[in-house]
């Protein structure tokens, strides 16, 4: 059991007579995700972003003519930590959001298929948003997330048809030299696994690729090179998705900064180990596929967006090319 439990607080009174700012203030501690100590006094776990955004709070509030307080508080004992520790209980709020992914399974075969898919992407979004603030997880938040991996796995044939199951099978090592000038072919209307197959054959494999989508996998030609459908050349292998599959059929998977990309794509394609920068490209690229009706343009889009994230982590990692 926790002995002792920092906290930063903030005591806020405002005027009777000023809604607004109360209004305001509230929504700005809800979204920080503070715990309320009492009448007033808002709490949250020690830490400078913390204390900053509290220090913000306060000065808006003594704008609005009301007056704020910053305050540091350590737990004197265990049961008294304990006690904080329960001012930040998320478990009401994963028992709702669990509630509302059920709905959504019980409603799931008469949505429409892309419907459907914004319902979940919705939901994830909601699920990252309440873990972000879930400053001291209990088996409430796994619980949540094995929820949706389950979920997910049902409503797969729903939300993307034609999603490949994962074959058991070796990776062969193969030679970018043999596959440049291509015809690529994949299922229309890409996702996450397929969008980012194609930018990484496109950036990293053949350069002169050539993609074809299709409406079915069965209307593949014979002579592109097929990924993302059962059957295809690439795909899942071995609880890879197919941008882990292309990744290290070519030996890029020594990248650093490649890799990282794979588990963001991972998580959203299929599920697993929760990575920070998931809903971030997962939001953008429904925006992208929401804005863009032409495979080929949507494409182009993603492509600005991972060449972008790519960047990014390569500075991260300090990799070279």
């Amino acid at each position: 059991m926790t002995d002792q439990i920092e906290l930063c607080a903030l005591a806020v009174a405002l005027p009777s007579s000023s809604p607004t700012p109360r209004s305001r203030t509230w929504r700005a501690l809800k979204a920080l995700g503070a715990g309320v100590l009492r009448d007033g006094v808002y709490v949250l776990p020690s830490s400078l972003e913390h204390l900053a955004a509290l220090e913000d709070i306060a000065r808006d509030v003594e704008s609005a003519d009301g007056t704020a307080e910053l305050l540091s508080i350590t737990s004197r004992d265990a049961e008294q930590a304990q006690r904080f520790i329960g001012l930040f209980s998320r478990t009401d709020a994963y028992r709702e959001l669990i509630a509302q992914l059920a709905q959504i399974e019980a409603e799931a075969a008469t949505v429409p298929a892309h419907l459907l898919e914004r319902r979940l992407t919705s939901w994830q979004r909601s699920l990252e948003q309440l873990a972000a603030i879930d400053f001291y997880p209990t088996e409430a938040q796994a619980q949540a997330r094995r929820a949706l991996q389950s979920c997910l796995e049902r409503l797969a044939p729903l939300v993307s048809p034609g999603e490949p199951s994962s074959v058991p099978r070796a990776i062969t090592p193969l030679d970018i030299e043999d596959y440049q000038g291509r015809m690529w072919a994949t299922r229309s209307r890409p996702w996450v696994d397929r969008l980012a197959t194609a930018w990484l054959i496109q950036r990293h494999v053949d350069a002169q690729a050539r993609f074809v989508w299709l409406e079915s996998p069965t209307s593949c030609p014979t002579d592109a090179l097929g990924f993302d459908f059962d059957g295809a050349a690439f795909t899942h292998v071995e609880g890879r998705v197919s941008f882990e599959t292309v990744l290290e059929s070519f030996g890029l998977h020594t990248r650093k900064e490649l890799v990282r990309i794979a588990a963001v794509v991972h998580v959203l394609d299929v599920g697993g180990v929760p990575v920070i920068e998931a809903a971030g490209l997962s939001a953008i690229l429904d925006g992208l596929r929401r804005r863009e009706a032409d495979d080929d343009r949507l494409l182009a889009a993603a492509c600005q967006v991972f060449d972008a994230l790519e960047e990014h982590f390569k500075n991260e990692t300090g990799s070279e090319q």
